[in-house]
């Protein structure tokens, strides 16, 4: 996808998502824009890194330690960064996400009908590992700092 085209997408996601944001968690728009803008950008730079960078590694990955880098206390910027984003609720970035995987899923139903059966075994054994090994990391962590 051409950075054009991401930028495009982003800006629709975020625009839906600040929508969301008023309408399932009454944050006003004005206020949610900045922190909606803040990730978008970290978006986008994380996908130019991921062109520009030789090494074929996700851009996601690159998002998430940008993200990351950008909002440790005692980075220059990182309290207002996180104060600014902390009016985007993260569920409401889910809507627009699931509504293009679903509208994706049922412009492949075709191929998805081809794997049949198998592919609803497999779901279920992915989601019940991702629910087990969180669950395992969640209770090793919380015995370490006593917590439990």
């Amino acid at each position: 996808m051409k950075l054009k085209d991401s930028i495009i997408v982003l800006l629709i996601t975020a625009a839906i998502s600040v929508v969301g944001n008023y309408v399932g968690y009454k944050v006003n728009m004005i206020e949610a824009i900045p922190g909606m803008l803040i990730l978008v950008l970290i978006a986008v730079v994380g996908i130019i890194l991921a062109k520009v960078i030789p090494f074929k590694i996700p851009s996601v990955a690159y998002i998430v330690t940008l993200s990351t880098i950008l909002t440790v206390p005692g980075v220059p910027g990182s309290e207002v960064i996180s104060n600014l984003v902390s009016k985007v609720n993260f569920l409401t970035l889910a809507t627009p996400i699931l509504g293009y995987a679903g509208i994706y899923t049922g412009k492949n139903l075709d191929a998805l009908k081809k794997t049949g059966w198998r592919i609803v075994i497999l779901a279920i054994f992915v989601m019940f590992g991702t629910y087990l090994g969180s669950a395992i990391i969640a209770n090793v962590l919380l015995k370490m700092l006593g917590q439990i």
